[in-house]
C-alpha cells in the first residue's frame, strides 16, 4: 500500500501496544498522529476514560513532549492497568478516535483456496488490535482494470479478486477510515496462520 504520511498537526492517535504497572499505569505505543505533552489531559477509547499524562519516555529517554512517529511510554493518572487493553487508542478529548462494530472496506483477496461468502469469519489485524470479524455482506466486485464497481452484489469472492464488503467486529473497536487516518484504516485478515486478505476502511457504519 501507499507510504504513510504522519501528521503532527492532526488530533492525537496512539494505539496501545503494551501496558504494565510501575509506580502507576504505563502504556506503550507509537504516536500515529498528533503530539502529546506532560500534564496533558487525554482520552482512552473505546471506554472513554479521561486520564492525565504524568510521564513521557521517548526511546527510553525521559521527555516533556512526544510527536508523531515517536515510540513512547506514557505514565497515566486516572486509570488502572487492568482497565487498558492492547488495541485501545489514546486520543485528543475533543477529537476522539471513531468507534464502531460495522464498517465497509475494500478487500484484496490474496491467498485463499476456497470461495469467501457472507458469514465468513477470521481474525483482523488493524493497528495494534487483533479482533475476530465476520464478513456480514458482500456489496460489490471491483474490476481491477477499470476500478468500476459491479451493479449486483457477488455471491462470493475468490483469490485474486477485489471487493467491497461490510465487516462486523465482535465488539466495539477503535478504527478510522483510510482517507482520514491511513495508519488506523488499513488492515489484514488472517486465517489459520496466513494472511488471506488486505483491506482499507472506506466507511464507518454507526447503526447497522
Amino acid at each position: 500500500m501507499e507510504r504513510i504520511q504522519r501528521n503532527d498537526a492532526a488530533p492525537l492517535r496512539m494505539p496501545v501496544s503494551d501496558k504494565f504497572r510501575d509506580m502507576g499505569t504505563i502504556v506503550g505505543g507509537k504516536i500515529e498522529s498528533g503530539t502529546v505533552k506532560m500534564n496533558q489531559s487525554i482520552l482512552i477509547m473505546p471506554n472513554q476514560t479521561k486520564v492525565e499524562v504524568i510521564g513521557i519516555d521517548v526511546d527510553d529517554e525521559p521527555a516533556q513532549f512526544a510527536r508523531c512517529g515517536d515510540n513512547v511510554l506514557l505514565k497515566l493518572r486516572g486509570v488502572e492497568e487492568e482497565d487498558v487493553s492492547t488495541g485501545f487508542v489514546l486520543c485528543h478529548p475533543t477529537a476522539p478516535v471513531k468507534t464502531t462494530r460495522f464498517f465497509d472496506a475494500q478487500l484484496i483477496i490474496l491467498d485463499f483456496k476456497n470461495i469467501m461468502c457472507a458469514g465468513y469469519t477470521a481474525v483482523m489485524h488493524v493497528h495494534t488490535l487483533v479482533e475476530e470479524v465476520q464478513i456480514a455482506d458482500l456489496k460489490h466486485l471491483i474490476d481491477k482494470k477499470t476500478g468500476r464497481k459491479s451493479k449486483q452484489p457477488p455471491n462470493f469472492v475468490k483469490q485474486g479478486q477485489i471487493c467491497i464488503a461490510r465487516i462486523e467486529a465482535r465488539g466495539l473497536i477503535c478504527i478510522e477510515t483510510y482517507n482520514d487516518y491511513p495508519q488506523l484504516g488499513r488492515f489484514t485478515i488472517r486465517d489459520e496462520g496466513k494472511t488471506v486478505a488486505m483491506g482499507k476502511v472506506l466507511k464507518l457504519i454507526q447503526d447497522a
